[in-house]
């Protein structure tokens, strides 16, 4: 009897662990998914052992999603959004806007529209997340056929003024890294060392 007791108690105790953890989901695109048969060094697995005990992270990154309804392949399409309402987080991470700087993408009114309709979306879970919206990371080339001027021009302007219209907090992965064009392999995707740079980032805001 005082063995099962025992086992009891230690189960409700890993219960109540895993209740009490800090719930945070990663939206976006490729940069957020990551590739590879190196899991470790995807972004959202480098923010969760970053912040360490007491957070728990999932990745809901999805290759080439758009944040605009009317993209080529928008977030709001994929089963990775679906996947975060399940999850219900305490910490919604944002970074789409890339793939939306494509030439045949980019509408600004679009982006902005769909942009709030997420943010309005997303805060109408019980658990009444706190979002962080992320300037994306700057791109050094034209792969993809996605334009990084747009991206500073026209991507991260939106994105600051959602913030402000909303009371969100910015992480600015973008001017981190403007001048790391020798982490960004492609021009586009970070490498392992630079996914570690701009989990740092992300991390770090978090935490303050």
């Amino acid at each position: 009897m005082k063995s099962y007791l025992i086992i009891f108690v230690s189960l409700s105790i890993i219960l109540t662990s895993c209740q009490n953890e800090i719930k945070v989901a990663c939206i976006g695109d490729s940069i957020t998914k990551g590739g590879g048969k190196n899991k470790s060094s995807f972004y959202p697995v480098q923010l969760d052992s970053l912040l360490g005990d007491g957070y728990q992270v999932l990745n809901c990154g999805e290759s080439g999603a758009t944040m605009q309804r009317d993209g080529n392949k928008p977030y709001w399409h994929q089963k990775d959004l679906n996947n975060v309402f399940v999850y219900m987080p305490d910490i919604i991470v944002i970074m789409l806007g890339t793939n939306d700087s494509k030439t045949n993408n980019w509408n600004a009114t679009s982006y902005e529209r769909s942009y709030q309709s997420m943010i309005d979306t997303l805060n109408t879970m019980d658990t009444k997340p706190q979002i962080y919206l992320c300037f994306p990371p700057p791109a050094f080339s034209s792969a993809f056929s996605i334009n990084g001027s747009t991206i500073q021009s026209g991507v991260i302007p939106i994105i600051n003024r959602i913030s402000k219209r909303n009371n969100l907090q910015i992480i600015d992965v973008y001017n981190g890294m403007t001048k790391m064009s020798d982490l960004f392999p492609d021009g586009i995707h970070p490498n392992e060392k630079g996914i570690k740079i701009m989990s740092e980032i992300i991390a770090k805001s978090i935490k303050n």
